[in-house]
């Protein structure tokens, strides 16, 4: 296949920073691709230029039609780092491009701060909710993110503070590796509303936990009052069970079914950076507890559907993993989920009443897995002293399809 694309990435310093390969891409090429920052770094010449519009990928078609020519993209620093490399290669296909990325802000920062990016967490707040930096706050973390523009600083600061973390390092860095590079350092309790802060930036973060911080680890089993409910929630001890026998693998899709408050699909999506879950629930006043406890959390990024399973499960993009919460007498739920289950997918499903307890032991005559029951008892004040007060116990079926 003929590489009729090339995508290159620019630092702070234009061209001068180039390769000699890398320039010579894009002396030689005939249409001109990037932002209005990127292009303005170039001389002035008659070759064509096609500026990114919003949203980005209606350009596409059009450099899709101009494949007959030299076509040059230009990116900022690491185009697969947040850019726009991965975008052009799912389109166009990989093996169309020539790819000559530069530095990544993550790599520059790292650079400039002594951090070892291998221990740094990083992501993107650029076009993205703020609400996905909640999962990365823990003490003693390091996180890099790129900024949207010069109030989100502020924003980091507020949520950091809001959290528990107060004392947190900041440091903004501006514009690195060209002549307007400039660092501005502060406590995330400080006031950064009156700094003059540049749009263009990237902010480097070091989680320091105040005596009063709540602590939210992204291993599985979350304290239930993490959770906005109605007392109709799988409590800490069985989600953390449920969330083992899911095995949450990077990058994969569950379906929680009858998700009540959302408890599984969020901690799902927590435990592994890159999962996605889409929580299916049918009584109205509890989809907003989902949203809300997505956003509050770290995964807003979870897709909510409101309807009644399984019904409500037509059309929706094959699992890996299938979670029944409430509902498994549901006429024709396991067999549907069973069905649409990915091969090495897992299914799992909590009962507490008889009637489901029954069809989880009919499910694993048939098809073998492992069927357990979960007795929890807490210590809760009985008069001056204590004892101990049991749960409802619940029957939990797992089988992975072979």
């Amino acid at each position: 296949m003929t590489r009729w694309l090339s995508v290159v990435g620019l630092g702070e310093d234009g061209l001068e920073g180039l390769s000699p390969a890398a320039r010579q891409i894009v002396d030689a090429a005939e249409v001109l691709v990037g932002g209005a920052r990127h292009l303005a770094m170039l001389p002035d010449d008659d070759r064509e230029r096609l500026v990114w519009p919003s949203p980005m990928m209606e350009l596409l078609p059009d450099i899709n039609a101009r494949q007959a020519r030299r076509v040059c993209v230009l990116a900022t620093g690491d185009p697969f780092c947040y850019g726009v490399g991965t975008a052009l290669a799912k389109h166009f296909g990989h093996d169309s491009m020539t790819i000559v990325p530069g530095a990544s802000a993550f790599s520059l920062a790292a650079a400039r701060l002594g951090w070892s990016l291998d221990r740094v967490e990083t992501l993107s707040l650029h076009g993205r909710p703020l609400a996905l930096l909640e999962a990365f706050i823990q003490p003693a973390a390091r996180l890099l993110a790129l900024s949207e523009n010069a109030s989100t600083a502020q924003g980091v600061a507020d949520l950091l503070t809001a959290r528990g973390f107060g004392s947190s390092r900041m440091v903004v860095l501006e514009h690195m590796g060209g002549p307007k590079e400039r660092r501005i350092a502060g406590r995330a309790d400080e006031d950064w509303r009156n700094r003059d802060l540049a749009d263009f930036n990237t902010i480097a973060i070091e989680c320091l936990a105040d005596p009063d911080a709540i602590a939210r680890p992204r291993s599985p089993g979350l304290p239930d009052d993490a959770f906005h409910h109605d007392g109709q929630m799988t409590k800490r001890e069985v989600r953390a069970a449920t969330l083992s026998a899911l095995m949450p693998m990077p990058g994969q899709l569950l379906w929680d079914v009858g998700a009540g408050c959302g408890s599984i699909s969020i901690e799902w999506m927590r435990a592994e950076r890159h999962n996605r879950a889409i929580a299916i629930e049918r009584a109205e006043a509890r989809l907003a507890m989902i949203a809300e406890n997505a956003q509050a959390l770290g995964t807003p990024g979870l897709k909510i559907v409101s309807g009644e399973a399984p019904a409500a499960l037509e059309g929706l993009e094959q699992p890996d993993a299938v979670f029944i919460g409430g509902g498994a007498t549901g006429d024709g739920l396991f067999d549907l989920c069973w069905g649409a289950l990915k091969p090495g997918g897992r299914l799992v499903a909590n009962a507490v009443t008889l009637e489901s307890e029954q069809i989880l032991m009919t499910r694993h005559a048939e098809l073998g897995g492992e069927l357990c029951r979960i007795a929890v008892s807490r210590a809760e004040p009985v008069g001056p002293y204590h004892g101990w007060r049991p749960m409802m116990p619940v029957t939990q079926f797992s089988v992975v399809k072979t």
